[in-house]
């Protein structure tokens, strides 16, 4: 998983629809990169462009706007969190390689892609109402893929429980942007993935 919206029907889709899904890809990561680095109130249509090699007008044959771009990415990011974790759940033999796979991926999502978790934490009220909704409704989702694991683990904790256990998991994960960019990267999964699974399991 990228973590970034996959080119969609670009492997079976015309040469132009292709290049279309590859450039649109192309925006959605540059767009992570900026946001990140310059926040949404201080990214224009014209950079998102510059950023691929197009015109800020060029960017629109893409998304409706810079707002529709910053939907598109935490949105996106959300549904491959759920899928993504999902697959890992059906595929374990138990809760407790379940809860493992779950804190491997969220740690390989988190060192992959920090730019997004940085844009998450302090653009998401840029959104529209709507998509602002979708964006939490998909987060509640993925945090009770993650609680229902643990209630196999801790059947006598109340899911309330359960639930800011998971969050403040979370918080330890999506450190990566502000504790991890000048360590190396193995070192920085080790300790995330034991302290995760540390607090988990308690």
């Amino acid at each position: 998983m990228s973590g970034l919206p996959e080119a969609v029907g670009a492997t079976s889709a015309t040469p132009r629809s292709r290049a279309k899904a590859v450039r649109r890809e192309g925006l959605l990561v540059a767009a992570a990169a900026l946001f990140a680095r310059s926040g949404f109130n201080g990214v224009s249509i014209e950079d998102l462009g510059a950023a691929v090699g197009v015109s800020g007008p060029a960017v629109y044959r893409h998304f409706s706007g810079k707002q529709a771009v910053l939907a598109a990415l935490l949105i996106g990011v959300s549904e491959d969190l759920i899928g993504g974790g999902q697959a890992v759940v059906d595929g374990s033999p138990d809760a407790a390689s379940a809860l493992a796979g779950l804190v491997r991926f969220h740690v390989d999502f988190a060192l992959r892609d920090p730019d997004v978790i940085q844009v998450q934490d302090r653009d998401l009220d840029q959104l529209g109402d709507d998509d602002r909704h979708r964006v939490r409704a998909l987060q509640r989702s993925y945090v009770e893929l993650w609680v229902d694991v643990l209630h196999q683990l801790h059947p006598t904790v109340d899911p309330s429980m359960l639930r800011i256990r998971a969050h403040a998991t979370f918080g330890l994960m999506n450190s990566t942007p502000h504790s991890a960019a000048a360590s190396p990267p193995d070192q920085v999964r080790a300790v995330l993935e034991g302290m995760a699974l540390t607090a988990l399991r308690s």
